[in-house]
């Protein structure tokens, strides 16, 4: 059986997807920035509230992932914090300036990771060599890989994806980015394992005054009176054409 991990940005979020038949959350925060490490209120919430598996993700910054001493130190701090709530594995992915996995360092996660299930996120798409960057978090011990196969969305990545999935039976190869009910099929007949999914819609903020003329963020053109959140009925299709499929 397929299984099916959604991203959630938030405990309203993780509580929406394990309602609507989500196996597992990767819990994040900072939707735009493409997941960042959520705040220690949201993890003991999700901790408290949800009883499936949730990994949060542990990313200091959005960019890429080449990190300086002082990032990976809070890195290895946040993970040691995640091990402590209780959370039974995370998301996380570490390169060299040669886009590399950077092993030293990684072996130091898996160190402070001390048996928890470690998914190796898309930082494994900006590697430069998959197939040695498969090697070596093999090497290491890595659970999965979240992986859309270097490519823009999972489906047309799908050739690395199942050329990774030949490769061996661990790490798991997770297909994620652009995984939807209009293309599920095409994984599952695929006979992909792990899939990952947003599910995500945006909603208007219940603020009835708003400033528009002026923004709090960066980029002058984004909508602060919108809010991202999972889409239970999406998580609810998918997690019926998974259960339809097996049968």
């Amino acid at each position: 059986m397929a299984l099916l991990e959604i991203c959630c940005y938030s405990m309203e979020c993780a509580v929406t997807a394990q309602q609507n038949g989500a196996d597992r959350v990767e819990l994040c925060a900072a939707p735009k920035e493409g997941g960042l490490t959520p705040s220690y209120g949201v993890l003991k919430s999700v901790r408290e509230a949800v009883t499936i598996p949730v990994h949060p993700i542990i990313r200091p910054r959005g960019g890429d992932f080449c990190y300086s001493a002082g990032e990976f130190d809070a890195m290895l701090e946040d993970v040691v914090r995640v091990r402590e709530l209780g959370f039974p594995g995370l998301v996380i992915g570490l390169l060299d300036e040669d886009a590399n996995v950077d092993m030293p360092r990684m072996r130091q996660i898996m160190a402070a990771a001390k048996g928890m299930a470690v998914t190796f996120h898309r930082a494994f798409d900006m590697c430069k060599d998959p197939i040695q960057a498969f090697e070596n978090l093999a090497e290491l011990g890595v659970a999965r890989i979240l992986t859309s196969g270097q490519q823009a969305t999972a489906e047309k990545g799908l050739q690395l994806i199942m050329e990774l999935k030949g490769h061996s039976g661990v790490p798991i190869i997770m297909a994620g980015a652009g995984v939807r009910a209009s293309n599920l099929k095409t994984f599952l007949n695929a006979g992909v394992e792990e899939l990952h999914s947003s599910a995500g819609k945006w909603t208007p903020s219940p603020m009835r005054y708003r400033n528009t003329g002026l923004s709090m963020s960066t980029d002058a053109e984004a909508d602060e009176y919108s809010r991202y959140s999972v889409d239970g009925e999406s998580v609810a299709v998918m997690k019926s054409m998974i259960d339809q499929f097996h049968v």
